[in-house]
């Protein structure tokens, strides 16, 4: 690893100049590297009532808290959703990211929930948001298949909440069923893939399928171990199939790939406490050390994690788990680090 960082910074600008096509892939440290932190400052002076009276320590953390009544359950929700969703404007830097690929043929695969992506300009038809959107509201029990804008109802919630409760007139109700409504963010077996989800899956194949023969860049945005099937995996897939195919990986914590594919992947990691800029690409590290990464990470089914059929799309490539073991004789590819 002897070539500068700045060299390695032109490097990522070549490749996304010579690039036919590119595939993004964002994941939940994108957000926090453009502010939507979920813990810290951030968190302790928007939610000090509730880190009294429950303990919290972060939003991430608090979305899994049991609350006992609905009241008090919404009141959270309520703020979150408004504090991550609704009040946040598109970021700079998803607007500057929308500047570098705005003229290329591209298309966002992400698990975030955000919206960061459409608020940006990236077009609706270009963007596959696999987990959901905090901004929707579905049944609970996924009784049927329709979501539900929640604007209006979280603003007069958190407007409304008293010591960590809002009044139960509010509490939203399954209009079929007449069970609890849930935010539609994947998390349980009745999470709710509607029509829109299925559209936005079947252009996402579209899209991988004709890439496969083109020069295609593939950049993944701060992507961990949460769900690795999602986007982690089938990248790593997806550029070890393609020849003509280069995986640019900027991550704080897990910036390095599966051996068999060193030589074709880039890294981008500038470790404890520092900055990465890329091009207008800015990732704030978080201090935590390299040394803890996830040693055995579990491999989530596809099938598992989206609970309906796997996409075409990583149905095409190999997952990298059993069954599915890289020849060693195929050959090597170009690897460009930055750490």
């Amino acid at each position: 690893m002897t070539e500068s960082f700045s060299g390695r910074i032109d490097k990522l600008r070549s490749l996304l100049d010579e690039a036919e096509c590119v595939l993004i892939g964002g994941g939940s440290g994108l957000s926090s590297a453009a502010g939507l932190t979920y813990s810290g400052q951030r968190f302790t002076e928007n939610f000090g009532d509730f880190i009294k009276k429950y303990g919290m320590s972060d939003m991430y953390s608090a979305g899994f808290y049991p609350f006992k009544t609905q009241e008090e359950k919404w009141a959270y929700w309520s703020r979150h959703i408004l504090l991550n969703r609704r009040l946040p404007p598109a970021l700079p830097l998803y607007r500057r990211l929308f500047e570098l690929v705005k003229d290329k043929d591209f298309f966002v695969v992400t698990t975030n929930v955000d919206a960061q992506f459409y608020k940006a300009g990236f077009a609706t038809e270009r963007i596959f948001a696999v987990q959901g959107d905090y901004g929707k509201l579905q049944c609970a029990k996924g009784c049927h298949d329709e979501l539900y804008d929640n604007e209006d109802l979280v603003r007069k919630m958190a407007a409304e909440q008293k010591d960590c409760r809002i009044p139960s007139a509010l509490i939203p109700k399954c209009p079929v069923c007449g069970k609890d409504m849930e935010v539609n963010i994947r998390k349980d077996a009745y999470f709710v893939q509607d029509k829109a989800w299925y559209e936005a899956e079947r252009r996402y194949e579209i899209f991988c399928r004709e890439a496969r023969d083109r020069k295609l860049l593939l950049l993944e945005l701060g992507v961990g171990y949460n769900t690795p099937t999602i986007i982690r995996f089938p990248f790593e897939a997806m550029t070890y199939k393609n020849k003509d195919a280069v995986l640019v990986r900027i991550n704080a914590q897990y910036p390095g790939a599966m051996s068999r594919k060193r030589q074709k992947d880039a890294f981008f990691c500038r470790g404890y406490k520092r900055r990465v800029e890329s091009d207008g690409l800015t990732h704030r590290c978080r201090p935590r050390c390299i040394r803890k990464r996830r040693k055995n990470a579990k491999r989530q089914s596809v099938s598992h994690v989206m609970r309906k059929r796997k996409p075409e799309c990583l149905r095409s490539y190999p997952s990298g788990g059993r069954g599915n073991k890289i020849k060693k004789s195929q050959p090597p590819k170009h690897v460009y680090y930055v750490h």
